[in-house]
């Protein structure tokens, strides 16, 4: 078990607080809670772009939110910073190579996966098990992340989910009826 990490006298964590894990803790953590995985894409006016996500949370069914977070790190952080509207893309085992096109730095995420526009002008990836076209409402800065609370406007369930793609611990993973316990 780790213990949070003291700071130096008089020294603080950004937040304000006296102690704080450190990145690798963090991390650590993390890497045994899995997510859901996501991959959002937009067009802000240059071109497409594409991330994925296992940050996404539904908030509200009344009105329909959801939130995501997006690192300053990430190629497409520009493009979610100044696009009005993105599609989260909600995926299955079966949108497997959909997540690691998404996920690979450096390669045109286009390039390889069949993708369409929607006639409002956001891209979305052909025949992925759902996504959901939305307007961005807000963006909180979150150390050296941006949070993008969204407000559901389109949705579409290409097929029912009968083996959810999670990430955990650094690996992907296929859900099934024998992991239900």
């Amino acid at each position: 078990m780790t213990s949070a990490a003291h700071a130096a006298p008089g020294d603080s964590a950004p937040t304000g607080f006296t102690e704080s894990l450190s990145p690798d803790e963090f991390k650590a953590v993390f890497r045994g809670h899995p997510g859901g995985v996501a991959v959002i894409t937009a067009d802000a006016g240059d071109g497409p772009v594409a991330l994925t996500a296992t940050s996404v949370s539904s908030v509200s069914a009344d009105p329909p939110l959801l939130i995501f977070s997006v690192s300053a790190q990430s190629s497409a952080a520009p493009v979610l910073a100044a696009a009005d509207t993105l599609v989260v893309h909600l995926l299955d085992a079966d949108d497997l190579r959909v997540a690691q096109i998404g996920a690979t730095s450096g390669i045109d995420r286009f390039a390889e996966l069949p993708w369409s526009r929607l006639v409002t002008g956001e891209p979305v990836y052909n025949g992925v098990r759902a996504w959901v076209r939305c307007a961005v409402i807000d963006r909180m800065d979150a150390g050296g992340s941006t949070v993008i609370a969204a407000h559901a406007i389109q949705a579409n369930i290409a097929r029912d989910s009968v083996s959810p793609l999670v990430y955990h611990n650094r690996t992907w993973h296929r859900l099934g009826s024998d992991t239900a316990i």
